[in-house]
């Protein structure tokens, strides 16, 4: 175990059954998770020294690895290591990773079935895909026209993974369209998701989302719960991008910034061009379930 002196302000890191600072993480770079992108990850947030839904971030870490066949730490040592990262960084607001890598192959190996699998984790602080300023004025948003989502045929959406290179493509377009943010449509022209969010339109009195060719998110299962806890009428469902273009309200979900609401899309204003009702609403119970309730686990420091 590394000394008690070290620095851990910045972040803190589980590597080869060690915590070491962030700065000093590394893995190997014939790592597949690096070199064929073979692995699978997740991320949960803490709040106010909490974490939010461990329980269930750690069911889907562990679903994802036995969809890829890799083995990861047994469900109690996965929350020992995420809440020990936490611990030694200190960070009462963090954003906690858990990866798990098909491992270094010997020289000459190709069968997956033979390589010793890794994990690694690490907490630094909470990380926004649009911070609170963003928010509070609105995103500006585009469906891509240049890329469209890879296939669930060829990639499992609902195991999170580092394909991103759809996303990012779509990522670009949107910048060039002077937009925040994108989403990107299947082949079929149906709403899926963006990067690294999922998506909710308000439309006709009834909160929809994506029901296929997505990750099945944690804050969008928050986001459903709460909407039958207020008896919001919500589906998830296969919808087209005119579905999209009729909706009053339109905001974005993820870990990584909670309820986000959209003010534009393709550049046509939604509503009085701020931040709709509904959407201020489901922001407000989502950051308030993270002070207290059944969803908290709390951090001993």
């Amino acid at each position: 175990m590394n000394g008690v002196s070290e620095d851990f302000s910045s972040g803190c890191a589980f590597v080869e059954g060690d915590y070491v600072p962030i700065g000093e993480a590394r893995i190997p770079l014939l790592d597949m998770g690096f070199s064929r992108s073979d692995c699978t990850y997740d991320v949960v947030a803490v709040w106010a020294g909490a974490f939010f839904r461990l329980k269930d971030h750690l069911e889907r870490f562990i679903r994802s690895c036995e969809c890829l066949q890799l083995t990861a730490p047994a469900r109690e040592a996965l929350r020992a290591v995420v809440h020990g990262c936490v611990r030694r960084s200190g960070l009462r607001e963090a954003y906690v990773e858990m990866i798990a890598t098909r491992g270094v192959p010997r020289t000459g190996q190709r069968d997956p079935r033979l390589i010793a699998n890794r994990f690694y984790a690490y907490a630094i602080p909470y990380v926004w895909i649009a911070n609170p300023e963003q928010q509070a004025q609105g995103l500006k948003l585009v469906v891509a026209r240049t890329v469209e989502r890879i296939s669930p045929r060829a990639v499992d959406p609902t195991v999170k993974n580092f394909h991103w290179g759809d996303l990012v493509r779509g990522l670009f377009e949107a910048y060039g369209r002077e937009a925040d943010n994108v989403v990107l449509l299947d082949q079929e022209g149906h709403v899926t998701e963006g990067p690294g969010f999922n998506l909710f339109a308000y439309c006709r009195g009834t909160l929809l989302t994506p029901a296929d060719g997505v990750l099945h998110g944690i804050t969008r299962q928050t986001v459903l719960d709460l909407a039958a806890r207020e008896r919001i009428p919500a589906r998830a469902l296969r919808f087209a991008e005119a579905v999209l273009r009729e909706a009053d309200e339109i905001f974005l979900t993820s870990t990584a910034g909670g309820v986000m609401p959209v003010v534009s899309l393709d550049g046509r204003l939604l509503g009085d061009g701020t931040p709709g009702p509904l959407t201020r609403h489901l922001s407000a119970l989502y950051w308030a379930a993270h002070r207290a309730g059944p969803w908290v686990e709390p951090v001993s420091y």
